[in-house]
């Protein structure tokens, strides 16, 4: 069973730097689009940040030039590298990946599946 897990949320001042990180473990054989999302108390969650499996990102407009997507897939990990956060960054941030897990019968040709992180808390003080 593939599951993502998130790291590297937490506490930061208005100015500072964090960088998430979301792994997948389980049995899979290819990892394509990924994905974070934000979500805030009073909020619909939003995509903060998409990347393909082409390498093609993109980025909610008041992220760009902030925050940068990518993905090491020899650690089967992605990352959301964010710079100058401002208190408005403050939410739950959560990943998401399509990937071809290990779970049926045609391996690598089985149909990919979107699975989801718990989310990681981003606390942006002024």
């Amino acid at each position: 069973q593939v599951q993502l897990v998130e790291s590297g949320g937490g506490p930061v001042q208005a100015g500072g730097d964090l960088r998430l990180s979301c792994t997948a473990s389980g049995y899979l054989f290819r990892i394509n689009d990924v994905a974070w999302y934000r979500q805030s108390p009073g909020r619909q969650r939003e995509l903060v940040a998409r990347l393909t499996s082409r390498g093609i990102a993109n980025y909610v407009d008041d992220v760009k030039g902030r925050f940068t997507i990518s993905v090491d897939y020899t650690k089967r990990t992605a990352y959301l590298q964010m710079n100058s956060l401002t208190p408005e960054d403050t939410a739950v941030y959560t990943c998401s990946a399509e990937i071809v897990g290990g779970d049926g019968p045609l391996g690598p040709f089985n149909p990919s599946h979107e699975y989801w992180g718990q989310g990681t808390q981003v606390t942006v003080s002024s």
